[in-house]
């Protein structure tokens, strides 16, 4: 637990102890999350624990200092970023907001973003274990791949995902004994006494080419001899 309070900067902490129910998440100030979900005795016991394990960490020098911006260090992030004012890890990524920057650790690689003018509220990472990352602002939901990159080697593109198939369009078979359409009879055997007959079956055509039931060079042919007609 004292590890995994130090690597949450003393004010976060994701552990798996089994003395305390497995895994849990612990923030300072906020909610406690125990495997228990129900046992608010042992969320009392974390938060005291998490407390003063924070305490211990920020009155004494327990572990070795690491440079800043040394990879997988606690301060991995580049020195001339300063001090962020929020930090914290989902899964393998970690993030930090600066004052105009936004730097990302990904498998030991650190990125740093131009923020803009965003002022970031809070940062999601996608559902399904991906490595994109969103952010929200006075904008809105962004998509921190939106950001210009000032360092590193970016964020890989999001995956996209399909799930749906286009139908195939096919044209049903004629029953037996059924009246086929216009399309597919015969010229010499339609009744086309009139002008108006002619243009009403081109009507007719185009209906049925704009529905997938004939091609467009079935379409075009049939016009063109009925149009040699007129």
């Amino acid at each position: 637990m004292l590890m995994a309070v130090n690597n949450g900067g003393g004010n976060m902490a994701q552990f798996n102890c089994p003395e305390l129910g497995g895994s849990g998440q612990w923030m300072r100030g906020g909610m406690t999350m125990v495997g228990d979900i129900f046992n608010h005795g042992l969320k009392m016991t974390v938060n005291s624990l998490c407390l003063e394990l924070a305490n211990a960490l920020a009155n004494n020098q327990i572990f070795p200092v690491i440079p800043a911006g040394t990879p997988g260090g606690h301060q991995w992030w580049p020195s001339d970023c300063g001090i962020p004012f929020s930090s914290g890890a989902q899964n393998n990524i970690r993030y930090a907001v600066f004052p105009g920057k936004l730097a990302v650790e990904l498998n030991g690689q650190v990125t740093v973003y131009d923020t803009l003018n965003h002022h970031i509220g809070g940062i999601s990472q996608q559902q399904g274990g991906d490595t994109s990352l969103t952010f929200t602002s006075q904008f809105g939901s962004v998509s921190v791949n939106q950001l210009p990159i000032l360092s590193g080697p970016g964020l890989p593109a999001p995956a996209v995902h399909t799930n749906f198939a286009k139908p195939a369009v096919s044209t049903p078979p004629f029953n037996q004994g059924a009246t086929p359409p216009a399309a597919a009879m015969p010229l010499d055997r339609q009744n086309l006494s009139s002008s108006d007959d002619i243009i009403q079956l081109i009507e007719k055509l185009a209906k049925l080419r704009d529905a997938g039931a004939i091609s467009e060079q079935d379409f075009t042919d049939k016009k063109t001899e009925l149009l040699a007609r007129l």
